[in-house]
């Protein structure tokens, strides 16, 4: 049996910089993660960049350094004053090494199998190695016993949450839409940004700059009727000529990959399908219909946008792209009126203006509010049911309106970072 400060299941966004930073502050820390590589969204769903989130944000230590890294390996730009554009692809490794040169014990392709408590706290876990050298082997011979004095949940889904029974908030509404991004490579980015600098003069939607004698861009378009896209007349022509289908277009946005002069991130389809995100067979069927809405939208830019002629696509996501799941009960339920309002709190764990932003499987009803700044509390990251838990992530304890703003990549690293400080005043 082994013994830790601190156990972080799920080696995604926000678990990465927990474990990160706990292993800096002198935690003996483990790191849990069901797949073969680190990044969770950001690599194995290919989301780019990080999005800004405001001028004041806190408990930023992880990100700084992961900027550092990225740039170390020529997989990062600072572009409109964002930092936060990175080749997905290089961040695998960055990542990996990261958390390796912290100190931190990493075990990938496993799963948790058990958790042992006692009254409101958290024991022990079993671990179970999916795979040991591509052979299968008995859980007796891999499986090993793991106590903690503190147990992180950042899977997302409150896969570890759940074994124990953690209360769950209930969601209003329909979770939103979710995505399969994918990039295509051989772009020539000099003429497409020349061409889209010209065709769009509407910066709040299209940017164009060079950046070290390369040009970065990105633009989008949606289907909704009430804003207006100039990439409209595009999309009617492909649909009217049978290249896309008129669900394709629901959603369309692109941006450059940094340090990658020739690729270009997509962050769509967006499937509109309603699925139950614990059925595996209907996510499989989603990542299908993902696939072929991308070979269209392949052509389609090969035909329409100049620089993409002898563009293809060179990756897709290993898992889909998924904005909201089941929420924690915490020993604070974050609000949507604490958000708009601007409440403080003693121990804030994040502070962010990213604003609401809510897809919509329907036309002209996505939100995208703007608002001011606003501190989410440490204690919507505590679980209300043990006393040694925390939940990071998308899966926080906040109503579905607030976790529309704060389920992006910067908040993520925020909450993450701030339970491991948290850990570390309190075992030191």
């Amino acid at each position: 049996m082994k013994k830790y400060d601190i156990v972080i299941v799920g080696g995604g966004t926000s678990g990465c910089a927990c474990a990160y930073i706990a292993a800096k502050s002198g935690l003996k820390t483990l790191l849990i993660e069901k797949e073969n590589y680190l990044g969770g969204t950001m690599t194995g769903s290919l989301v780019v960049p990080v999005m800004k989130s405001g001028e004041n944000q806190i408990n930023i230590d992880f990100y700084l350094d992961l900027i550092k890294a990225m740039k170390e390996v020529k997989g990062q730009i600072t572009y409109l004053g964002n930092p936060g554009w990175f080749d997905p692809i290089k961040l695998k490794d960055v990542l990996f090494n990261m958390l390796i040169n912290s100190g931190v014990d990493i075990k990938l392709s496993s799963n948790v199998l058990e958790i042992k408590t006692k009254n409101s706290k958290i024991l022990s876990v079993y671990y179970e190695p999916i795979y040991t050298d591509n052979c299968f082997q008995s859980i007796d011979m891999l499986s090993e016993c793991i106590e903690a004095n503190y147990f992180v949940d950042a899977t997302a889904n409150l896969n570890f949450s759940k074994k124990i029974n953690c209360r769950i908030l209930k969601n209003e509404n329909d979770f939103p839409p979710i995505s399969l991004r994918f990039i295509m490579s051989g772009v020539d980015y000099e003429q497409f940004g020349e061409w889209l600098a010209i065709y769009d003069g509407n910066r709040d939607v299209t940017t164009v700059e060079n950046i070290d004698n390369a040009f970065y861009f990105s633009t989008a378009y949606t289907w909704d009727t009430d804003k207006h896209w100039a990439l409209t007349p595009l999309f009617d022509k492909a649909v009217e000529q049978g290249t896309l289908k008129e669900p394709d277009r629901n959603y369309f946005q692109i941006f450059s990959v940094a340090g990658s002069p020739d690729m270009v991130a997509f962050n769509c389809p967006r499937l509109l399908d309603k699925i139950d995100l614990t059925d595996e067979n209907a996510l499989k069927s989603a990542y299908s219909k993902g696939e072929e809405i991308i070979n269209r939208l392949a052509e389609f830019c090969r035909e329409f946008f100049p620089g993409f002629e002898n563009a293809y696509v060179s990756h897709i996501a290993d898992k889909l792209g998924i904005r909201a799941s089941d929420r924690i009960k915490g020993k604070y339920v974050y609000t949507i009126d604490d958000l708009k309002s601007g409440k403080k709190f003693e121990h804030p764990a994040v502070i962010s203006s990213y604003p609401v932003d809510i897809h919509s499987r329907d036309k002209n009803s996505s939100t995208l509010e703007q608002t001011g700044e606003y501190q989410l509390p440490l204690e919507s990251l505590m679980s209300a049911d043990y006393d040694n838990l925390f939940v990071i992530g998308r899966s926080l304890s906040a109503d579905e309106y607030a976790q529309g703003a704060l389920r992006v990549q910067s908040s993520c690293f925020s909450m993450g970072e701030a339970v491991a400080k948290y850990v570390a005043a309190k075992l030191h």
